[in-house]
């Protein structure tokens, strides 16, 4: 009997079930290779944020997987109004279907239109290479803001301020918290309760007695008098049934307390430094509430709530501190039953009396050739309600806590307490005493070698909080809520009883952007160097990228932002904390086109901008864009960027950059500067290549070709004016090279040969580097890319000044702002005590390096799709004064999952562990010439099915490989050093650092010390005078900026020098003005320079970068002043002015 070829198919298949069956067994369907990770759900940065104000919202997930070479070919999302619509499948807002795609960034939302309030529920799932799907991702979610301007049925609300506006700058006006109350009652079951919530001030909210959220200097800083940011919270497990209270504590914060330097440098109104944005601080709150019978209540901020100063915090200052006295509490005020009948009555923002009052702020020049003026002009510091907009970015939150490592008793009652770490934040106080006991609570970075609290670097900051004892026989609890420090040591004056280590805890207090790094190899100092990084990024993300936490400044400096934004993204997911700053950036362009020196940008204190400075507004998004492959960052910032690039084109001369603004330039270079119009330049360049590169990502093509052109016409004016044949930079300073190369102006063929003449330099400067903030970022970089990465792990390694070693052998935490703020020779007295941050990110930018160079994690292309792992191994003994790094393990957490590299040589074996994330490949890049000799697990690299055909390039084999675990292990083949290197003394730079050649140079005038007559001639001197000792002259330092002017018997021009014949025998920081005719010295028309000390008398050449006649000169011989270490001194015989012979190539 014949049976049809398909019954014999389906009778063979029912008898393999059924054989299945009686077996016990089961079919089961092909396992996924990939799955979401639930933990790595992201809507616009942020994991199930809250009263966002995206209309078309953006998903982030990361798939994983335990198979080598997995990726994702499709993904589906679903969006649905309820959690249980969601679940069973009815996506009543969006069902994207499957979507042939293998990306997981920035998927953009395109389902119904969305409305304010609406929550809103998703889920994800993903196929795999081989098409089969995972499970659902677990359900996260999102809230919509209030979108439109009439879905705010709150006013701000205020009390009457009858105080005035004070003009007596040797006073501190510190007011008091508000705090605001209303009851109201909720008589039915609650189903959903919202507070939206908004001040121009800073605030926390209570309901019912408990603190609303955890985030603290809420609603952040911005242009108050543009726009505002509001909260959202949930807030339905703290209305109950019945008797509600809702209450807010209200403080100045960045809106009217004192902000900045304004108070140093008598800027803002009245020169007073605060009242920046207004005068009176309010409040704007308003809570939805729904009932589960679908009825809703709203309460809202009017003139029905009450208000009291006669709280417990009586002062409340970010810079100045907080005052506390707990006699004031008034237990309940945020809850039913209290009686605020002895309270006032709010009143509305709107109704209050304008304020006008003069505002101080320097303006550029109107004419060509003077320089900024501070001028007052009268200024509304009324209530004028800004523009709202969803909070963006991450909440600022205490994050750690810090035990007391020691404490010293100083005097009676008067306790120091070492916290063993430098950082932000505040403390907690355990304290017990009769009531009214007062005690004072002061905090600094660093002791003085007696044990005195050093804190003349923080200049018009008070930095102090009080606590008054209520009498609490069981003890009190004190944490500053409004204020915050940057510090390691605590001094409690005043202090009842006997402390210990138990009385004071450290609260670190930062934006709490998850960490995503780990960095370890086998120097134990370069281990610290990466804690130090860590921990002044920690320091310094508040809201905003800071400059620093301590002293009277705290501003979003854009030229430490720009050169660190990088690390910053390896180190922490920044993606939300930038999305926030950049807004406040662009909000802060200046009406040129130029960005300014910091953002927000309160007052104007110089220029309104800086070279290097100002392209932070290009680099910073774009830096955003290749960490998180956002281009929507791109599109945001897109109309800024484009004025920006018109403002430097407009001052471009001839494609070349110029000298103009702020003098910043390579800030704290030690040795020559980099004349600012090569910095102009080389950033005209870099900004350029960036512009390019996003106007393509975005589609902008006719936009993208013209700053490719743009850079190409700045590149050959580049190559025409300041390279050599040779392949150096005729600006003769190791800054100059790095940035040259940094930029990629050198043509590829002479890149090596400047590596080798930056080498050289370094090689006559002792094996030191000189750079500044500017420099010191592309150094180590452009070293290992030019041949000379041995140079760049032997800087990385040094213990010797300047370098990051020698900040922690002399007991760095955190990064300094320069690289000796502190010496166990010298203590403070180097430097200017009252510009000496030690906690400054900008010389951390290192740690970028230590990531993409020594680790050899980067991404290729923007977002990390695709992976270099290219790990930089050093020669053996190429360092002859410590042990050569002959291991790394580091990991970065990328957007799209983890990378890790970790590498060792052992026993004359290179040994790599790589781990690439699912859904990405990485070219792999090991030291061998010969692919044979790799095993990839024990077994031959070259039979792996992950592992491509290997490339042979420049002396290393490249493997592309998939997703997974891989362990390359090879023959290390790269031979000993013959000589390692070593440091030695290195050549006085200062005297000379231009190379400028004096032959047929004629003098034009000079003034000797020794003569009275000539002294007299410096008619202008402050806190500086002229000692006579046995027949020498002697500048001594009396006060801190030291300075004195003469105005020359006639008009100067042409190629000048300034020449300073002394003998600075303790090294100085000595700088030279000019001005010309009918105009005042200015911070552009100088030329600074730390002078090394010396037992001789030299003569140090100024340099005078003027073109135009000039008529008076200023010398600040110190820029340093400390009463208890290095008043400032030197011998001096003479200055005198040169004009140069015929032009010469002077560097």
């Amino acid at each position: 009997m014949q049976i049809e070829p398909n019954v014999f198919r389906r009778l063979s298949l029912f008898l393999l079930v059924a054989t299945l069956l009686l077996a016990g067994g089961r079919l089961t369907a092909a396992e996924p290779g990939l799955s979401v990770s639930d933990s790595s759900l992201r809507c616009e940065y942020r994991v199930n944020p809250l009263g966002i104000d995206t209309l078309r919202p953006r998903f982030n997930w990361i798939v994983v997987s335990d198979q080598r070479g997995e990726s994702q070919t499709a993904y589906q999302i679903r969006v649905a109004s309820s959690a249980k619509l969601l679940a069973t499948d009815l996506p009543d807002l969006w069902d994207s279907g499957k979507v042939t795609s293998s990306e997981t960034l920035q998927i953009q939302y395109d389902g119904k239109p969305l409305s304010s309030r609406q929550k809103c529920y998703w889920k994800v799932r993903t196929w795999d290479r081989n098409g089969i799907a995972s499970d659902w991702s677990e359900t996260a979610f999102w809230t919509m803001g209030l979108l439109e301007e009439s879905d705010w049925k709150a006013e701000y609300i205020s009390y009457e301020d009858e105080s005035s506006i004070s003009k007596d700058t040797s006073k501190l006006y510190l007011p008091a918290a508000r705090q605001y109350r209303k009851a109201f009652s909720s008589e039915k079951e609650v189903a959903r309760a919202t507070v939206y919530s908004a001040a121009l001030g800073i605030y926390e909210l209570e309901i019912n007695g408990a603190r609303v959220g955890d985030a603290y200097f809420a609603p952040g800083w911005t242009d108050y008098r543009q726009r505002a940011y509001y909260n959202t919270y949930d807030v339905t497990d703290l209305v109950k049934r019945g008797e509600n209270v809702i209450g807010a504590r209200v403080a100045d914060g960045w809106y009217s307390g004192y902000v900045g330097f304004g108070l140093l440098t008598g800027m803002g109104t009245e020169r007073q430094g605060r009242w920046n944005y207004g005068k009176t601080p309010s409040l704007m709150t308003q809570m939805e509430v729904e009932y589960v019978d679908g009825t809703r209540a709203t309460i809202s901020t009017d003139a029905t709530w009450t208000v009291t100063a006669d709280g417990p915090i009586q002062e409340a200052d970010l810079l100045m501190g907080e005052a506390y006295d707990a006699r004031k509490e008034q237990p309940g005020w945020s809850s039913p039953g209290f009686d605020d009948a002895n309270w006032d009555n709010a009143i509305l923002a709107r109704d209050m009396e304008n304020v006008v009052a003069d505002f101080y702020e320097a303006h550029n020049p109107e004419n060509v050739g003077g320089g900024p003026r501070i001028q007052g002009t009268p200024r509304d510091l009324g209530f004028k309600r800004p523009r709202l907009e969803s909070f963006p970015g991450v909440p600022v939150r205490i994050t750690e806590e810090l035990p007391a490592k020691k404490i010293t008793e100083r005097e009676p009652g008067t306790y120091v307490f070492d916290l063993g770490q430098n950082f932000a934040g505040v403390i907690r106080l355990k304290i017990k005493g009769p009531a009214g006991h007062r005690v004072q609570i002061r905090y600094a970075e660093m002791l003085h070698p007696d044990g005195r609290m050093m804190t003349e670097n923080l200049r018009k900051a008070r930095a102090t909080d009080y606590y008054v004892c209520k009498g609490d026989p069981d003890g009190e609890i004190y944490q500053p809520r409004f204020t915050f420090h940057g510090f390691q040591f605590v001094e409690v004056a005043n202090f009842p009883g006997e402390a210990d280590l138990d009385t004071v805890t450290g609260l670190v207090m930062h934006s709490d952007t998850p960490m995503t790094s780990t960095f370890e190899c086998s120097d134990p100092m370069v281990n610290q160097l990466f804690k130090n990084v860590v921990w002044t990024q920690r320091a310094n993300f508040l809201d905003l990228p800071t400059d620093c936490p301590q002293r009277d400044e705290r501003m979003g400096w854009t030229g430490d932002a720009q050169a660190y934004v990088g690390t910053a993204a390896y180190n922490a997911d920044i993606g939300a904390f930038y999305t926030k700053w950049l807004r406040e950036l662009m909000e802060s362009q200046r009406e040129s086109g130029a960005f300014p020196g910091y953002a927000p940008f309160p007052f104007q204190h110089g220029w309104d901008f800086g070279s290097a400075w100002a392209d932070a507004g290009v680099i910073c998004p774009w830096t955003i864009w290749q960490a998180y492959g956002d281009t929507r960052v791109i599109e945001d910032c897109w109309e800024p960027m484009t004025r920006f690039m018109q403002w430097r084109e407009q001052t471009s001369d001839n494609d070349l950059g110029i000298v103009h603004g702020n003098a910043w330039g390579d800030w704290l270079a030690q040795g020559a500067s980099t004349p600012l119009d090569y910095v102009d330049t080389v950033y005209f360049a870099i900004s350029a290549r960036m512009m390019s590169e996003m106007a393509e990502a975005i589609g902008h093509d006719k936009e993208a070709k013209t700053y490719r052109d743009q850079l190409q016409r700045t590149k050959k004016a580049f190559q025409a004016k300041y390279l050599r044949d040779d392949g150096s930079i005729n600006v003769n300073t190791q800054t100059a090279q790095a940035l040259a190369l940094f930029a990629d102006l050198v043509p590829a063929k002479q890149r090596e040969a400047t590596g080798r003449h930056l080498a050289k330099m370094i090689a006559e400067n002792g094996n030191h580097m000189s750079t500044g903030f500017l420099g010191t970022r592309p150094l180590l970089p452009v070293l290992s890319s030019a041949g000379q990465h041995d140079l760049a792990t032997f800087l990385l390694q040094s213990r010797e000044f300047p370098s990051w070693g020698y900040e922690i052998e002399n007991g760095a935490t955190t990064i300094w702002e320069r690289w000796d703020s502190y010496t166990k020779e010298d203590a403070f007295g180097r430097h200017n005590a009252a510009m000496n941050s030690f906690s400054h990110y900008a010389f951390g930018a290192v740690c970028e390096w230590m990531f993409d160079t020594l680790a050899g994690i980067k991404s290729d292309g923007p977002g990390y799709s695709k992976i270099i792992i290219h790990p930089h191994v050093p020669t053996p003994n190429s360092n002859a004064m410590v042990d050569v790094i002959d291991w790394v393990r580091a990991s970065h957490d990328s957007i799209r999952g983890t990378i890790r590299s970790d590498w060792k040589v052992v026993d004359g074996q290179f040994h790599l562990h790589v781990s690439i994330p699912a859904n990405t490949t990485a070219t792999v890049v090991l030291p061998t010439e010969d692919p044979q000799s790799i095993l990839e697990s024990g077994k031959s690299a070259m039979d792996n099915v992950n592992v491509s055909k290997p490339r042979i390039e420049s002396g290393s084999t490249k493997f592309v490989v998939g997703s997974g675990d891989y362990e390359f292990t090879m023959p290390f083949a790269k031979q000993s050093a013959r000589k390692g290197l070593v440091t030695s003394k290195p050549k006085d730079t200062s005297i000379n650092p231009d190379g400028i050649d004096m032959t047929n140079a004629k003098e034009l005038m000079r003034w000797d010390f020794d003569n009275p007559a000539d002294v007299e001639k410096w008619t202008h001197v402050s806190n500086v005078k002229v000692e006579q000792r046995d027949g020498k002259a002697f500048l001594v330092a009396t006060g801190n900026d030291s300075q004195m002017s003469t105005r020359l018997p006639e008009t100067v021009s042409g190629s000048l020098v300034i020449q300073l014949r002394a003998m600075p025998s303790k090294g100085a920081t000595s700088q030279f003005f000019w001005a010309l005719p009918e105009r005042g010295f200015n911070g552009t028309q100088q030329n600074i320079r730390p002078l090394t000390a010396s037992d001789q008398v030299n003569d140090y050449l100024f340099s005078v970068n003027e073109t135009k006649p000039i008529r008076s000169i200023r010398f600040d011989p110190f820029n340093t002043y400390d009463e208890h270490a290095n008043v400032g001194e030197m011998m001096i015989e003479s200055i005198s002015i040169f004009q140069l012979g015929d032009k010469q190539d002077s560097q």
